[in-house]
């Protein structure tokens, strides 16, 4: 029996996908839930599984290809034992031939964007070593291994005797290559978005700064029996959500979005978390986050941060959301101004922690400091309240009982 494989059912706010690259060629067998193809949408990268076991017989759309829900993919033979596709039995649109990148690389161990390049350069991933966990081979490990691979060698050493070589031409240089490449589907996104933030508000940004002795001492303290007893490390972004999330209950405007001449204000404090991936920027969202605990929120940021990094992230884990917090310290980032993620009205930047010199009651204190950024929707937000709003979280910061307390 012939089994259609088509689109899934793609969400609501999603109009169309970009078919990315097949796993499987025609005449090969393929096992039920087995991943054939990838499809990549303006957020996620999404797998399409097989619905049986059998026999690939017919692709019906090639990469590249942008698709809609419920489009006829391919064919599967049900229950076929893996023989080749029988004469006659012809593809419709012509699929690559298997790369050594589908065969050789573990798919928990290749992101999309590196698959992506090795399978365009066909490049064996036998011969890239990963950086990432695990062995994790990403975008930055195939490129590295092209550069490496097309670099000329070097030269024998020359003789002792050898006469000297004449000048170099003035003016002579290496070769000037460039490569145009379009971009995928989230880095379009994420431009437009960008774009369209800041052409719809009226953006602007306040900064502060922030003493966490207090909480790094409160870390050192409690960082191995919380880890024992929970599985995770008690790091900074659990205290900056709380603080967060008590600034916002302070002053609402911040959590609110505007809806043509409409305030929309949010009764809950779904906080999205900004995760760098290897395709760009995605911001995973904690819902209802002033209900969760310290652990529970850094569980959340870890599982939300590997499986974003691993393409398996869901779409509606990346929907909606109240407020945004992005930590650019984790790049070395020093002061920035971060962009809105609209609809919402605010985002909080968090950046590096740096041993400063500061002056305490009088006395000049070393103390690890901290600048933080508020870009909010001056439209809605006055100056008054967003200031406020950084001295809340500040406030928190240096006294972390204030959280505990809600003072």
């Amino acid at each position: 029996m012939t089994i259609e494989v088509r689109v899934p059912q793609l969400p609501e706010s999603v109009a169309d996908a970009t078919l990315v690259a097949w796993h499987k060629q025609p005449g090969d067998t393929v096992a039920r839930d087995e991943n054939l193809v990838d499809l990549e949408t303006d957020k996620v990268v999404l797998e399409v599984p097989a619905p049986a076991s059998g026999v690939l017989k017919e692709i019906k759309l090639a990469g590249g290809t942008t698709v809609t829900s419920g489009q006829l993919l391919a064919l599967i033979e049900d229950g076929a034992a893996g023989a080749a596709v029988p004469a006659g039995v012809a593809t419709t649109a012509t699929a690559a031939p298997p790369t050594a990148a589908a065969i050789t690389a573990p798919a928990a161990k290749l992101s999309p964007a590196a698959k992506r390049v090795a399978e365009e350069n066909k490049v064996d991933l036998k011969a890239v070593t990963g950086s990432g966990r695990d062995g994790r081979v990403s975008k930055s490990d195939v490129v590295n291994y092209l550069q490496a691979k097309d670099a000329p060698a070097a030269p024998p050493p020359a003789p002792a005797a050898k006469a000297p070589a004449p000048p170099a031409t003035p003016g002579a240089r290496g070769a000037r290559v460039e490569q145009r490449v379009p971009m995928t589907r989230l880095r379009a996104r994420i431009a437009e978005r960008m774009v369209q933030a800041q052409a719809t508000q009226a953006l602007l940004t306040s900064f502060n700064e922030v003493d966490l002795k207090a909480v790094s001492e409160l870390r050192a303290r409690y960082k191995e029996p919380f880890e024992r007893q929970y599985g995770v490390k008690l790091g900074f972004m659990s205290f900056f959500a709380k603080a967060c999330i008590e600034a916002l209950k302070k002053y609402p405007a911040v959590n609110a979005s505007v809806e043509g001449s409409d305030i929309v204000y949010h009764e809950y404090f779904d906080i999205g978390i900004a995760v760098s991936t290897d395709r760009g920027l995605i911001v995973p969202v904690m819902r209802d986050a002033d209900q969760l605990s310290f652990a529970e929120i850094e569980k959340s940021i870890a599982n939300f941060a590997e499986r974003a990094r691993a393409g398996i992230i869901t779409m509606e884990e990346l929907t909606g959301g109240t407020f945004t917090i992005t930590n650019g310290g984790v790049f070395g980032s020093l002061l920035s101004t971060p962009i809105v993620n609209s609809p919402q009205s605010a985002i909080l930047g968090m950046h590096k922690i740096q041993d400063r010199a500061v002056v305490i009651d009088g006395q000049v204190a070393v103390r690890p400091m901290m600048y933080i950024a508020l870009t909010y929707d001056h439209r809605i937000i006055d100056g008054r309240e967003a200031v406020q709003f950084l001295v809340t979280v500040k406030q928190c910061l240096e006294d972390p009982a204030r959280i505990v307390l809600h003072v």
